[in-house]
């Protein structure tokens, strides 16, 4: 269908509509690709119909989903087994996985967790719903109630939805996973700097200082608790429906076990809706970061902490792809595995290992070494078997597309913009059959780069302005992975296509607003709540007590600056 997209560019900044009231709405970029593909795309989407209704004729009900998403990893440091000896480790069956199906090269993903975890979970770039930043203990916010989750939509169509692992979505109740519409979950609310909170962290402590008790009294302190979180909470159960409780407490020895009792769950739940004949969907992100892990023996030559994590993560993987085919619905189930954004290199923790491969940059970043993730698809039967992709897919798609193939589709909202587009013709198909050639990259809430292609512009930190006026911002990823050498007379031509693109994106926001995050008084809503935990609200009331505005005006305040993140070009 042809849009009316020059109209939109030339009418003086007035949109005009180009969607129906009940058609899902994506960016003006892909109305762009659709005026284009759109008589292809329809031709190869009857031919997927069809294809998804044998699937589902011959296992009698939609397939299963597992999404599987870890940490901080940089392109290459899994499924490239040679790179892997570089650096002396193995991850014999997440490689077993890249080999058995789709290893994906460009799958772009946010600079940093929380942004990346919001974006698969609601379908959105993490700038439109304010989680554009990562969320530290006592921010008093999390992801609105208002977004509608991948979770909800495919409960909607009857799927079972479980969740475990780091959750990293906000400390308030509406942010709780069992109230983003998963059936049951076990989950953290913040990152794993919780456990330097732990008195186990006083070893750590005493240098960082982050438990002042271990110091003498300092007779300058007046304020207390200060800067030093108290109350919080560190890992939280709950289903659907019911309040939520804290789990297992707040040692570094529970929040070590929150993995293994994860992936208990995880191999659980799957049994458990096998056996019942569910459709199903478990979101399950391991917390391995863990700063006070005690030393172990190396698990590589190199000495890499990192390596001994992926170890166990490793195995977990090859117990899921074993559990699956053991109660033979492999089949009909479709696994995907992934980083959700590039190694700490800017601080990383002592001894890790967390180093930049191919691309320039890491967690934070825009830069390709921030946003390009590590990305595996798995389905025996369905997805064929040595693919290497280098299509763009972004995490958003995984949205729109686990949507389509549990037949959920109608229930994606329609009332707001919904980044991700249905890449089932890419799991299905294969190499060169993307409905995506393009990302926005934001840093926080700014706008980073913008990719087309094979192509590349940085908004922020755009380099020296030539004499020209024009800035060397511009990059050609094939010739130049790593983003070093600014093209300005070759790619000066991409300018007003790139200046083009940015402005239907604007026009599209201008139309659709973005909004915050969700506010409020952190960890209300648990049935078991510690005396430290319920005196967090007494504390707030007393604070918004002493001045001049309500509690809500106090959490609503945005903070300047409060959503910079990376360094690149600052």
């Amino acid at each position: 269908m042809m849009r009316n997209l020059l109209g939109v560019l030339l009418a003086g900044f007035v949109f005009s509509p180009i969607v129906g009231a009940t058609e899902i709405v994506h960016d003006a970029e892909y109305y762009v690709l659709e005026s284009q593909n759109g008589a292809k795309w329809a031709k190869e989407d009857q031919a997927l119909d069809k294809k998804l209704s044998e699937l589902k004729k011959k296992h009698g009900q939609t397939p299963n989903i597992v999404y599987l998403l870890w940490d901080d990893t940089a392109f290459g440091a899994v499924g490239f087994p040679a790179l892997q000896k570089n650096f002396g480790y193995e991850t014999p069956r997440l490689n077993q996985m890249a080999a058995e199906g789709i290893n994906f090269t460009r799958m772009y993903t946010e600079p940093s967790c929380t942004p990346t975890r919001a974006a698969m979970l609601t379908g959105r770039i993490p700038v439109r719903h304010g989680m554009g930043v990562v969320g530290m203990p006592h921010e008093f916010s999390g992801l609105r109630a208002e977004e509608v989750t991948i979770a909800e939509v495919l409960s909607e169509a009857g799927y079972a939805t479980a969740f475990y692992g780091k959750g990293h979505l906000g400390d308030i109740e509406e942010s709780y996973l069992h109230n983003q519409g998963f059936d049951e979950a076990l989950f953290t609310p913040m990152n794993q700097i919780t456990s330097l909170y732990s008195p186990q962290g006083n070893a750590v402590n005493a240098v960082l200082g982050l438990h002042p008790e271990i110091y003498p009294p300092d007779p300058y302190q007046l304020d207390s608790p200060g800067l030093v979180p108290e109350g919080w909470v560190q890992i939280i159960e709950g289903k659907k429906g019911e309040q939520g409780k804290e789990w297992c407490g707040t040692s570094n020895e529970c929040f070590d076990e929150l993995d293994r009792e994860a992936e208990k769950r995880t191999l659980a739940f799957i049994k458990k809706n096998a056996q019942a004949g569910k459709p199903f969907f478990v979101s399950v992100w391991p917390n391995f970061l863990n700063f006070l892990k005690p030393e172990a023996p190396k698990q590589s030559v190199a000495g890499l902490k990192v390596a001994g994590a992926f170890k166990q993560m490793d195995t977990f993987v090859g117990n899921i792809m074993d559990e699956l085919k053991k109660l033979g619905i492999a089949e009909n189930t479709l696994f995907i595995a992934m980083a959700d954004n590039g190694p700490m290199v800017h601080s990383p923790p002592p001894g890790w290992g967390m180093l930049p491969m191919i691309y320039r940059g890491g967690k934070g970043d825009f830069t390709e070494g921030g946003v390009r993730t590590p990305a595996f698809a798995w389905w025996p039967g369905t997805i064929g078997e040595g693919q290497i992709v280098g299509d763009i897919i972004h995490v958003t798609d995984l949205y729109t597309t686990f949507a389509r193939l549990g037949e959920a589709t109608q229930h994606i909202p329609t009332d707001r913009v919904v980044d991700g587009l249905d890449q089932t013709a890419l799991l299905l198909n294969g190499d060169t059959h993307s409905r995506r050639d393009y990302v926005f990259i934001y840093a926080g809430h700014e706008i980073g780069a913008t990719v087309k292609g094979r192509y590349k512009r940085h908004w922020i930190g755009a380099g020296d302005v030539a004499a020209s006026g024009m800035p060397e911002a511009y990059f050609d990823l094939y010739m130049d992975p790593r983003e070093e050498n600014p093209q300005l007379v070759p790619l000066i031509h991409t300018q007003g296509q790139f200046n083009q693109m940015l402005a239907r994106h604007e026009l599209f926001k201008k139309k659709y607003p973005d909004v915050g995050n969700g506010r409020g008084i952190p960890y209300t809503g648990l049935s078991n709540a510690r005396p430290e935990t319920k005196a967090i609200a007494g504390r707030v009331k007393k604070l918004a007590d002493a001045m001049p505005f309500d509690v809500q005006e106090y959490l609503d305040f945005d903070v300047p600056g409060s959503d910079s993140v990376g360094d690149w070009g600052r």
